[in-house]
């Protein structure tokens, strides 16, 4: 087989498995309130209405995981770092400026209950000892995508991931 056609055959199987997350995150978003564990306390996730600029910017996220990840990278081709993955996509997929450090994201976006989260959303960290050092997108399910420095690719963990979960800070939205 030719390399090119190996690309080819790569970038199609890439594409078929976004679309099946697609639909897995968008199906989640109508399933009842599952149980999630946030440190020793439980967060029950309740419903809400489905924002469609939030789901751009979820579904827009989904095309990034494998980016690579690069300090202060606020591009897909030189890398990305968590708060240059958000100001990247939501000016993608909505065209809406949203820049700075990830602490800068959080003083600007609106708080919200982490119950009551939807995809699009952002969920904030305290990863280096300092509050609000990490961001990532809510993608439904109790999942988000962000990129770490740790393995240096843009993926998927659940908000009850035993590293994150006791770091999590507080959740915002940019949309009503």
């Amino acid at each position: 087989m030719t390399m090119m056609r190996l690309k080819s055959r790569a970038s199609n199987v890439r594409g078929i498995v976004l679309a099946l997350l697609a639909a897995s995150v968008l199906a989640a978003c109508g399933t009842s309130s599952p149980v999630k564990r946030q440190g020793a306390q439980a967060i029950l996730y309740e419903p809400q209405p489905v924002s469609e600029k939030g789901n751009e910017v979820a579904l827009y996220a989904m095309g990034m995981i494998d980016t690579g990840y690069q300090f202060g990278g606020k591009n897909p081709e030189a890398g990305l770092d968590c708060s240059g993955m958000v100001s990247y996509i939501y000016g993608k997929a909505v065209d809406l400026k949203v820049t700075g450090s990830a602490a800068d994201i959080a003083r600007r976006g609106k708080e919200i209950d982490p119950r009551t989260l939807r995809p699009g959303d952002l969920v904030f960290f305290n990863t280096l000892n300092r509050s609000f050092s990490h961001v990532g997108v809510y993608i439904g399910d109790g999942r988000f995508i962000h990129a770490p420095s740790s393995k240096g690719k843009v993926r998927i963990e659940r908000m009850d991931n035993l590293y994150f979960a006791p770091r999590f800070e507080m959740a915002r939205t940019y949309f009503d």
